[in-house]
This record gives structure tokens, C-alpha cells and sequence, in this order.
């Protein structure tokens, strides 16, 4: 069940721009500031807008826990521009791809890995969530044979890897990027290729490159698959529903809404660790996922989602990671 224990229950359409406290025991970090920008908003384009008026800072009581939601730069879009400018993964079908299945033990004694935290990113209203979550994967599995984080190019994928069914900032998927890379052999570092958050011409130049990938890995669709590749310090490109009110306003806490869809994934995420809040206990499981959506949203770019209840959000319904 989802109460809201301090707020009476309200849309999230737009918010109001007055600041709440925190909960007592809050740490403020992981809190957002409202928007100080909505109160510029023209009076035409609020008509457009649900004028339902919200707290910046609420607490949404779950079972087994709860999470945050405060008000952030995504209170001026109306949901169809968020869909379109923020959600952007494109399920299709693409054949003649090298994709090794393997099976994974069923046990549940798997050793908590944490992840390594890297810099949150910020896409500008550009659907490339799905690149960054590819190229997030690549700089992980080259960090795990070379022991250095170097930066790839996500405008590098927006930009040439339509061929492989991709869209630049209309969206796109993981797999196909992968697949790019593979063909490409190679991929351009951030530094050589930066991100600009819009479609352009093709600027790879193989002096630049530094990435290559034989495959990709896809696995099965059971979130203890996901465990046992975490045990083996991967991150994990996801595809999620991040469709919801409750994700676009995410602030802090465990992550669980259950009108979150297993089926219509809309979002590409990286996975990079799980853990356990206090003391183990039935739904206070988590993944620790990278989104791509800044530092002011979240945790700091972050989102804790639940984990073992019924693949919350789709979360393990297709994961996948690249082989170097």
C-alpha cells in the first residue's frame, strides 16, 4: 500500500513553490530545493498544466519503509513533454545480434557488492537516457580489467548509431548500442566527442576511440540473475518504468510505487550496486541505480529501487551488459 503520512493525497502535476522541512533524521543532501524557476512560467502555459498545487517535500509510507518526493526542474513539463523529452527507450524488435543466454544459480546467498559511485550526469531535455546507461556499462567493464575510469562519448552513440535502429534523442536501446559499438569497433572518449544533448552529424574518428566490445550479455529475467552479475563488480544497463509521478519526483528512500509497470519500459538506468537498509528484513531490499537526470534529482543523480518484490519497475526485465 502507498499512504502519504504528512501530506494529504494530491496530484504531482505542479508543485507548489513554498519549501517544507525535511523529516526529522533527513539528511539534507539528499533533499531537492523547489524550482525556482516555475514561478516564471506564463499564465497561458500553466492552463496547460495541472494547476493542482502540491508540497515540495513529501514522505510516501510504503510497506516495509517509505521514500521522498520534492519538487524538481521537471515540475514545469507538462507528462506529455516529460514522456517525450525525458523517456525515451525504443522497444523493437532487431535481429543478426551476437547474444549469449546463460543460466545463474536460483539461491538467494549472494554477497552484497557495492557499487563504484561516479559522477551524476545531466542530459538536457534529451531522451538519451539509454546512452548513458550503455556507455555507463562499457566505462564499468573497463574499469574491471584496467583499473581506470576513463569517459566515453554518449553523443558519440546519439549521433552514428542509427543504422543500428537507435533515434538520438527520440530514444533508443542499450542493446543497439552496444551492437554499434561492437560493429564500429570502437567508440570515442567523452573528452574527444562531448556531449552537446542534441542529434548532429557523425563526428567518429577512430584515433579517439578507446572502447571495444566483442557482445553483449543479456539475463534471464529474474532479479537473483541480476545478483549473481553484480557479484561480479558489473553494472548492469536496465530498462525500467519511470513513467510515474512518484519516480519523476524521486528524492530519497527506498523506491516502491506499485502502479510502477513490469511491462511498458520506458527508461534505459544502470545498475551498479544493491544493499540492505538497517537490518535485513522483508522489504527493505534495494538496487542502487544511476539515472541520468542530473545531480538535482534523486540522490544526487541516484535512486535506491526495491529489490525481491515482484521485479518492481521491470527492473529485471531486460538487463544486459557488454563484453570487452
Amino acid at each position: 500500500w502507498v499512504t502519504l503520512s504528512l501530506f494529504p493525497v494530491v496530484s504531482l502535476g505542479l508543485a507548489l513553490t513554498t519549501a517544507a522541512q525535511p523529516r526529522s533524521g533527513d539528511n539534507a543532501s539528499n533533499t531537492l530545493a523547489p524550482n525556482k524557476q516555475l514561478g516564471s512560467v506564463k499564465s497561458s502555459r500553466l492552463q496547460s498544466l495541472d494547476k493542482t498545487m502540491v508540497p515540495s517535500h513529501i514522505w510516501i509510507q510504503t510497506g516495509g519503509g517509505g521514500f521522498d518526493m520534492a519538487m524538481n526542474g521537471f515540475g514545469d513539463m507538462t507528462n506529455e513533454e516529460f514522456r517525450h523529452m525525458m523517456l525515451g527507450l525504443k522497444i523493437q524488435k532487431n535481429e543478426n545480434k551476437k547474444v549469449f543466454n546463460v543460466s545463474f544459480p536460483t539461491g538467494s546467498s549472494l554477497p552484497v557488492v557495492k557499487g563504484r559511485q561516479m559522477p551524476a550526469v545531466t542530459p538536457g531535455r534529451c531522451a538519451s537516457g539509454w546512452a548513458f546507461s550503455a556507455v555507463g556499462a562499457i566505462e564499468r567493464q573497463i574499469f574491471r580489467y584496467t583499473g581506470e575510469h576513463i569517459p566515453l562519448s554518449v553523443q558519440n552513440l546519439l549521433d552514428c548509431s542509427w543504422a543500428e535502429g537507435n533515434e538520438g534523442c527520440n530514444g533508443g536501446l542499450m542493446s543497439n548500442a552496444f551492437q554499434y559499438v561492437r560493429n564500429n569497433g570502437g567508440l570515442d572518449t567523452e573528452e574527444s566527442y562531448p556531449y552537446v544533448a542534441r542529434d548532429g552529424p557523425c563526428k567518429y574518428r577512430p584515433e579517439h576511440s578507446i572502447a571495444k566490445i566483442t557482445a553483449f550479455q543479456t539475463i534471464p529475467q529474474r532479479e537473483d540473475a541480476l545478483l549473481a552479475e553484480m557479484k561480479k563488480m558489473r553494472s548492469i544497463s536496465a530498462a525500467i518504468d519511470a513513467s510515474l509521478d512518484s519516480f519523476r519526483f524521486y528524492a530519497g528512500g527506498i523506491y516502491y510505487d506499485p502502479k510502477c509497470n513490469s511491462r511498458d519500459l520506458n527508461h534505459g538506468v544502470l545498475i551498479i550496486g544493491h544493499g540492505i537498509q538497517g537490518k535485513e528484513s522483508e522489504n527493505k531490499k534495494y538496487w542502487v541505480v544511476k539515472n541520468s537526470w542530473g545531480r538535482d534529482w534523486g540522490m544526487n543523480g541516484y535512486i535506491k529501487m526495491a529489490r525481491d518484490r515482484n521485479n518492481h519497475c521491470g527492473i529485471a526485465s531486460m538487463a544486459s551488459f557488454p563484453i570487452v
